[in-house]
C-alpha cells in the first residue's frame, strides 16, 4: 500500500514537471505576442528553459549523492510553486530568468523521478511503470492547456491554479517518502561514456524535447494562424497529450512483448509520415482531434520505449550517467526545438509540420544504423 501511495506521488510529481511547461508555454506565448513580440522573441524565452536545464545539468549526480530524494523533491517543487507565483507580480523582462528557474528544478524532478522508478521496479513490470510515468507527464502537459481554456490569458488565474497543484504534489511526496535506492551512492559514468553506451535513447530524449517544446509552443498559434479560435487552439494541446497518455498503455504492455529498439524505430517513422499530413488535416476540426490523439501517443511512445529500455540494459552508476546525459540531452533538445521554431513558423505558415516531420524522419533513419540493429 505505502508503495502504491508513494508510486502515485512520484508521478503527480512528473505532472507537476510536464504541467511547468504545459500551461507556461501556451499561456507565456500569448501573453508575449499580445506584448508585441515577435515569434523569434518567443521561441528565444522558450529557450531559457533549456538554459535552466544546462545550467543544472553539471550538478545533478553530485546532488542526488549529496541530498536525500525527498528533500531535493520538496525543495524544487516549493521553488517551482513560487516561480508560478512570481509570474503574476513581476515585469515581462523578468519571465525570462523566471522561465530560467523552471528548468532548472523542473529538471532535478524529471531526473530524478525517472532515475528512482528504473531504480525500484522489477523488469517484468517496468514497462507498464514507466509507461504510466510518461502517462502522467503527459497528463501534466494537456491540463496546461486546459487550464488555459478555462481561465484565457488574460489575469493571473492560471498561475495560482498552477502553483496550488504543486503545493498538492509537495504535501504528498512529504506524505508518502522518496527513501534511496540501491547504487545511489555510486559515482556515475561520464557523459562521453555515456552517450556511447546509449546513443540511441539519448537521441530519442533529444527528439522528445525539442518536438514537445516546439508543439506546446507553437501548435496554438500555428492553429489559430489557419483560422481557430484561441481556445480551440488551446484545446488541440490537450487532445494531442491525451493521447499520449491513453495510447502509453499499450505501448507500454508491447515494450515488454517485443524488441524495444525495433518499436522504437516504428513509432518514428509513423510519427513522421503522420506529422507531414497536418496541413492537409487542420482544416477539419473533428479529423484533427482525431489525428492528434493518435500522433501524440505514437510520439510519445518513442521516449516511453527509450527509458524503458535504457532501465532493462543499464543499472546502479551507468543508469545514473545515462541519465545525467538525458537531462544534458533533453536541454540541447528543448532549447534548438523552440528556436528553430521561431524561425520556422517565421519564414512559412506550415514551418511547425516541416519541422515536426523532418526530425522524426531524421531519427527514425539515424536509428537504422547497422550498430543500433545489432542491439537487442
Amino acid at each position: 500500500m505505502l508503495l502504491n501511495r508513494r508510486l502515485f506521488a512520484i508521478i503527480f510529481s512528473v505532472t507537476v514537471f510536464s504541467l511547468t511547461y504545459g500551461l507556461s508555454s501556451p499561456l507565456l506565448s500569448f501573453k508575449l505576442i499580445h506584448a508585441g513580440m515577435t515569434e523569434s522573441m518567443i521561441g528565444f524565452n522558450a529557450a531559457m528553459h533549456a538554459v535552466g536545464v544546462f545550467a543544472i545539468a553539471p550538478f545533478l549526480p553530485a546532488l542526488f549523492r549529496r541530498v536525500r530524494p525527498a528533500t531535493l523533491m520538496l525543495i524544487s517543487l516549493g521553488a517551482i510553486a513560487i516561480i508560478f507565483l512570481l509570474f503574476s507580480v513581476v515585469t515581462l523582462p523578468f519571465w525570462f530568468l523566471l522561465r530560467m528557474g523552471l528548468g532548472m528544478f523542473s529538471e532535478i524532478i524529471m531526473v530524478q523521478t525517472e532515475t528512482w522508478l528504473n531504480g525500484s521496479t522489477v523488469e517484468r513490470a517496468r514497462g507498464k511503470v514507466l509507461a504510466l510515468y510518461t502517462a502522467g507527464m503527459s497528463l501534466g502537459f494537456a491540463a496546461g492547456p486546459l487550464i488555459l481554456a478555462y481561465t484565457g490569458s488574460d489575469g493571473n488565474l492560471a498561475f495560482y491554479i498552477s502553483a496550488l497543484i504543486t503545493a498538492i504534489a509537495i504535501v504528498l511526496i512529504a506524505l508518502s517518502g522518496m527513501p534511496r535506492v540501491e547504487h545511489d551512492e555510486d559515482a556515475p559514468e561520464g557523459f562521453l561514456r555515456s552517450l556511447k553506451l546509449a546513443t540511441l535513447p539519448i537521441m530519442a530524449t533529444v527528439l522528445n524535447a525539442a518536438v514537445e517544446m516546439l508543439g506546446m509552443n507553437f501548435l496554438s498559434l500555428y492553429a489559430i494562424k489557419l483560422g481557430w479560435s484561441e481556445s480551440a487552439s488551446a484545446l488541440l494541446i490537450s487532445v494531442l497529450m491525451f493521447g499520449a497518455i491513453v495510447l502509453q498503455l499499450p505501448v507500454g504492455w508491447l515494450a515488454d512483448k517485443i524488441n524495444r529498439l525495433s518499436l522504437m524505430r516504428v513509432l518514428a517513422f509513423l510519427a513522421a509520415a503522420l506529422a507531414f499530413i497536418w496541413p492537409y488535416i487542420l482544416a477539419f476540426h473533428f479529423l484533427s482531434y482525431v489525428m492528434l490523439f493518435i500522433w501524440g501517443g505514437i510520439f510519445v511512445g518513442i521516449y516511453t520505449v527509450a527509458i524503458t529500455w535504457v532501465g532493462e540494459r543499464f543499472k546502479g552508476s551507468q543508469l545514473a550517467g545515462i541519465y545525467s546525459a538525458m537531462s544534458v540531452a533533453w536541454g540541447a533538445g528543448a532549447l534548438a526545438g523552440p528556436l528553430l521554431g521561431g524561425f520556422a513558423m517565421q519564414y512559412s505558415l506550415h514551418g511547425l509540420p516541416w519541422l515536426t516531420a523532418a526530425m522524426c524522419l531524421c531519427f527514425a533513419l539515424f536509428s537504422l544504423r547497422p550498430s543500433f540493429r545489432m542491439l537487442n
